[in-house]
């Protein structure tokens, strides 16, 4: 079968969306034993044909297109293919900073958003032999904004944690595994954290020198287990596990082995205390966590998170004009999502209520890299755009946008000489965003018309206004004495919005070794019972690589004292028809182009620029 052939005969019949990003010969479809599809025995699909054809031509763009293909699940890469538009975001971005850096190749997460191409970066990347200063990361450091979020936030913070469940080879063996957590405890100072809280409920961090931490492992008869025993005794070890954690006592990380006897993979626990993680630090962690395991050495650091914070403290005093956006951003009306205002005494933990929805690789391939390709934006701009969209919609809302608590991954570069990219810590920054999507009819959303185009670009636009993607809000709020008390008199958003980017999941077919359990799939958290919720919603999104593809997964927790389940799956499910709209959408001709943030150094409006594009539209330029 010439699969190209089937291509350009489905391209005749079908609009761009409807066309499958990857097609697969098979000789027979799997069936089970009761004659129906067997999804799971399905090949996986090769999305290559996504990407350009001119090859690399140097070895710099060798190793680029190697790293590109590596990070995003892909066989190969063309040189003119972009980061962002092949599914990339900016978490993966700070890792492939890190791995090119690595293998003697320079350049910063800055440069791969304005030079998105592998042939772009090998032009701008500079070649370095020399190895990456760590400083010294040991002693007090100040707690951050995110840190004074937690801390105003009130109620227990001892199980604010964030966790990955993995599978391990047979012959993990607990001396073997105990040396390579050690290692890990050395190499990375946040993990060594001790949180010091005074009368007057300062915090500080204090980070003790390299030596003497010891693990935290606890290995569990895990043999003969089947999969309902096994995830019982998971749950109830994770329980167990959360409550030994003790960030007053320097107990940061707990790991739990799962062992399932000599023969059997097992399964490894690895539960770390939010104060020293985010979703950035597990793609370091991990990874360096498997190679101490295989004896291999841990590649430096770089700047320290003690390092970090004192800079963000020194920062906080040249951000004071900022304080009029921030001000403008909270002080508008927001209308009550829900039947009353949240109340931290009785809207906890143990009170939230769960939904997750997920879209199929179909609409999460071409969200991920056709939507923002086409518009010249980010994954977030896209999912932000039809969150907005969404609220309004469920609200009965005619425009006046939406405020949101947006988090972002803050490793910014506002400052020479810093390298994050293989440093451990939660850096993570909250900020408030207000997103006007304009007034749209619902019923043009449904068609997946014009206005939806207009919509993405205006908060495309929006977001970009906002500087170093909102590290500003929590200095001026949190750590400069001056503007603090203003921002705090302000409302809070009442959603919470984040995406923690694209994670592996394990695959039951594959050979076992270190990787994501297929049990759990990606990361997860929890927190004690009695700590208060920070919003009336939160969704936590992130894309799931599967062996039939990649999966967009929305994770809800939400006050069910506010809202009800009802109304919150309306939501998640009026979020999914923008989406899978704006997907439709890119599939129609002469969509997408560029914004007023594409053009800074002149001054169009986006009439002005659609205007330009219709006139040039037949041009070969």
């Amino acid at each position: 079968v010439d699969l190209g052939c089937v291509r350009k005969h489905l391209s005749t019949t079908l609009p761009d969306y409807m066309i499958p990003s990857a097609l697969v010969v098979l000789d027979a479809l799997p069936l089970t034993a009761s004659g129906k599809l067997d999804r799971r025995a399905l090949p996986a699909p090769d999305f290559t044909a996504a990407v350009s054809e001119r090859a690399p031509g140097t070895a710099r763009e060798e190793l680029l297109a190697g790293l590109f293909a590596d990070l995003l699940g892909l066989e190969r890469v063309g040189v003119d293919d972009g980061f962002f538009e092949l599914g990339g975001d900016s978490i993966s971005s700070i890792q492939l900073v890190a791995r090119a850096r690595a293998a003697g190749l320079v350049f910063t997460a800055r440069d791969v958003f304005t030079r998105q191409s592998v042939a772009e970066l090998a032009l701008i990347a500079t070649e370095s032999t020399e190895t990456v200063t760590e400083d010294d990361g040991t002693g007090d450091l100040p707690a951050t904004p995110i840190m004074h979020w937690l801390r105003e936030r009130g109620g227990p913070v001892d199980g604010f944690h964030q966790a990955m469940l993995l599978q391990v080879p047979a012959d993990l063996g607990l001396d073997r595994l105990t040396d390579a957590l050690r290692t890990l405890l050395d190499h990375h100072d946040a993990l060594r954290a001790r949180l010091v809280t005074t009368e007057d409920d300062t915090w500080t961090l204090h980070i003790p020198p390299r030596g003497g931490t010891e693990p935290r492992i606890t290995r569990v008869d895990a043999t003969g287990l089947d999969a309902t025993a096994l995830r019982a005794r998971f749950e109830e070890q994770a329980r167990a596990a959360q409550a030994r954690l003790a960030p007053a006592d320097g107990e940061m990380a707990q790991l739990v082995w799962f062992d399932a006897g000599p023969d059997t993979p097992g399964r490894l626990l690895v539960m770390i205390h939010h104060l020293v993680v985010d979703g950035v630090s597990w793609r370091i962690l991990l990874p360096d966590l498997t190679a101490a395991w295989h004896g291999e050495t841990l590649q430096p650091t770089g700047t320290s998170l003690r390092t970090w914070a004192h800079l963000l403290t020194t920062e906080a005093t040249r951000r004071t004009d900022e304080l009029p956006y921030w001000q403008s951003v909270l002080a508008a009306p927001d209308p009550l999502l829900g039947s009353r205002p949240l109340d931290p005494r009785q809207d906890t933990r143990a009170t939230v209520g769960h939904l997750e929805l997920a879209l199929p690789p179909e609409l999460t391939e071409p969200l991920l890299t056709t939507v923002p390709a086409l518009f010249h934006a980010e994954v977030n701009d896209v999912l932000l755009t039809a969150l907005a969209l969404a609220v309004q919609r469920w609200r009965g809302q005619d425009g006046g946008g939406v405020l949101i608590e947006l988090e972002a991954h803050g490793r910014e570069e506002f400052t020479e000489g810093v390298d994050l990219a293989r440093t451990a810590g939660w850096f993570t920054v909250a900020h408030p965003v207000r997103l006007m999507p304009g007034t749209v009819d619902w019923a043009e959303v449904t068609d997946a018309g014009p206005a939806l185009g207009r919509a993405l670009k205006a908060v495309k636009d929006q977001l970009r206004a906002i500087r170093d993607h909102g590290l500003g809000y929590g200095l001026l709020r949190h750590l400069d004495p001056e503007t603090g008390p203003t921002l705090a008199e302000l409302p809070s958003p009442q959603l919470g919005f984040n995406y923690l980017g694209r994670f592996a999941t394990g695959d039951p077919g594959e050979p076992a070794d270190w990787g994501p359990a297929p049990e759990m799939g990606a990361m997860f958290g929890g927190a004690d019972d009695a700590a208060p919720l920070a919003h009336t919603a939160t969704v936590n999104a992130r894309t799931e690589d599967r062996a039939d593809g990649p999966h967009f997964t929305a994770a809800w927790s939400w006050a069910t004292g506010v809202l009800s389940a009802q109304e919150v799956r309306r939501i998640g499910e009026l979020w999914f028809e923008a989406l899978t709209a704006l997907v439709r959408h890119a599939g129609t001709d002469g969509v997408g182009g560029l914004s007023t943030s594409d053009v800074s150094l002149v001054e169009l409006s986006q009439d002005e620029i659609d205007l330009f594009e219709d006139e040039f539209a037949d041009w070969d330029l």
